[in-house]
């Protein structure tokens, strides 16, 4: 079922996140397929707020080899495909197993810069039994652009999402 988001794009950030997150859980309801629940959800944020960029790297384990962090359902330009552990922001925050916000990604030591139009970013892990199974990645192309309200809100998105992991 196609569904609108009912969001005015002059409405203050909280309002919008508290706008926004009962229609995501309506929107991946009953939608047991992750990567379509997360391709919806990344569109759902960058339609809402207009990030740069908004995406998901998912954890992929290899046979005798180290995981990492593979590229899944994104909205935004071309992205970086595998991430390391420990590497770049993405892979700190999954080595830390912590939500990271960054006011400039120039200042974060080992940043990869999968694009030079992104100033900021917030990135989030979720977890299934534990570990961490994905980490959500969103950027601005403006330095400071993301708080601790982002990152209240966008717990609540990993939650979400959490349920059907």
């Amino acid at each position: 079922m196609a569904e609108n988001l009912a969001i005015s794009a002059s409405t203050q950030k909280e309002a919008r996140y508290e706008t926004l997150l009962p229609q995501l859980e309506s929107l991946v309801s009953g939608e047991p397929d992750l990567i379509a629940n997360l391709a919806n959800i990344a569109s759902a944020l960058k339609q809402t707020f207009d990030f740069f960029w908004v995406g998901f790297y998912l954890v992929k384990e290899k046979p005798a080899a180290s995981p990492e962090l593979v590229l899944g359902p994104f909205q935004g330009p071309i992205a970086c495909t595998r991430i390391g552990l420990g590497k770049g922001v993405c892979g700190t925050s999954w080595k830390e197993k912590k939500a990271i916000i960054v006011p400039n990604v120039d200042e974060f030591p080992g940043h990869i810069a999968c694009s030079s139009d992104s100033k900021s970013e917030i990135v989030l892990p979720a977890f299934k039994n534990d570990k961490v199974f994905l980490i959500l990645d969103v950027d601005s192309h403006r330095t400071n652009d993301f708080d601790q309200t982002d990152e209240r809100y966008l717990s609540q998105v990993i939650r979400i999402i959490e349920k059907f992991i």
